[in-house]
């Protein structure tokens, strides 16, 4: 049955980062050319074998919706109005590997529809990794989530394009307004900015208040009354607990400004949630989709579990009414509900870190983590 709702409240999913090249795209049936330039892998079949290792056998090819698993399941249950993630991967089958870059994510345009499984309602692609195949990888991916029906933000042919927001429309009249945008922290390199005749990312330039004060501008021309306001931010380090204090002002700004959500992401595992003057701060998701599980280092922080966000924000105020989390693991590339130890790890991992903040997380009878609002 559906979760229940919280009287005429929004709920937007959200989460990190979908990472569906490499290993994920040589078990999909259309996959590109394996061969990579990594310093230790360059075959990226050698990924789906090292989950093989750890897992067991994965069935080749498999169906365009089985990275989702029990996602799916998930995401039907709670019925949110807005789907939002971040891909952080280039969707084309050019070999124009991005030079002196360490990792170069592809995806074949053929795979496409595993993203669409998941029905997103914005693609999130102001990140590192979604020029690793060059301007013309670029252009392939809008080229194909424009082709699959997906909207996209925070990339685009030049400037404008890429800071320009989604726009989602919601029931009651409302939309999801939703900018996409990053930050070198992430490892975005300061050539990927897009610039007028240059396609890009929405790199920010940094994390002053000019620049919190140019996207509060943006979200203040864009939306009007009715909407939900979003910034969906790629920024900082990959592993590690801590939230560096320019990123807690420049979210703590957003929402001072008018912004209603922050949707931060780029750490491989889930950062702590905020609650900023009722409105809900994330400051990293943590991973959704990868090929990591064979992969050995930092396994203090267990990157093989995975959270589903599912916020729900008051029609008209945007204020918080309910944050629930999906606990989820990967095995064999594919996403499956986290067993009971894992999600009381989970619980209690993200209501340590985010008491600094003065949040905390229960674990409730159903499973799922909810965040504890105090009024």
């Amino acid at each position: 049955m559906p979760a229940p709702a919280h009287g005429d409240a929004l709920t937007l999913f959200l989460c990190g980062d979908v990472m569906t090249g490499r290993g994920i795209d040589q078990v999909l049936p259309h996959p590109c050319p394996p061969h990579l330039y990594e310093s230790y892998v360059r075959d990226a079949r050698d990924y789906v074998a090292l989950a093989e290792e750890v897992n067991g056998p994965i069935p080749r090819p498999v169906g365009l919706d089985y990275i989702w698993g029990d996602a799916l399941a998930e995401l039907e249950r709670r019925t949110p109005d807005v789907r939002l993630i971040n891909l952080e991967t280039s969707i084309t089958t050019s070999r124009g590997f991005a030079p002196g870059k360490a990792i170069c994510y592809r995806m074949s345009p053929g795979n496409v529809p595993c993203v669409a499984a998941a029905r997103p309602d914005v693609c999130a692609l102001a990140n590192n990794h979604v020029l690793d195949f060059g301007r013309r990888g670029l252009a392939d991916t809008l080229r194909a989530l424009s082709g699959a029906g997906l909207r996209a933000a925070g990339a685009g042919p030049n400037r404008a394009a890429a800071r320009r927001p989604a726009a989602v429309p919601v029931r009651g009249g409302g939309r999801a307004v939703i900018i996409s945008c990053g930050t070198a922290s992430s490892g975005i390199p300061a050539a990927w900015a897009a610039a007028p005749g240059r396609p890009g990312v929405n790199l920010l330039p940094d994390l002053s208040p000019a620049t919190a004060g140019d996207l509060i501008g943006q979200v203040q021309a864009a939306r009007r009354p009715g909407d939900v306001a979003v910034v969906s931010i790629h920024w900082g380090s990959n592993w590690g607990y801590g939230v560096d204090a320019d990123q807690v002002g420049f979210a703590r700004a957003l929402i001072g400004g008018g912004v209603d959500l922050v949707h931060g992401h780029s750490s491989h595992h889930p950062r702590p949630i905020e609650v900023f003057r009722g409105k809900l701060i994330l400051y990293g998701c943590g991973d959704c989709i990868d090929d990591y599980e064979g992969i050995t280092g930092h396994r203090a922080y267990r990157g093989d579990l995975r959270l589903l966000y599912f916020a729900s924000l008051e029609a008209g105020t945007g204020q918080l009414a309910a944050l629930r989390m999906a606990p989820m693991r990967a095995r064999r590339m594919r996403l499956q509900l986290a067993p009971a130890a894992d999600r009381q790890w989970l619980r209690t991992v993200l209501d340590r870190i985010s008491r600094r903040f003065g949040s905390r997380v229960d674990l409730q009878p159903d499973g799922m983590l909810a965040l504890r609002l105090t009024r």
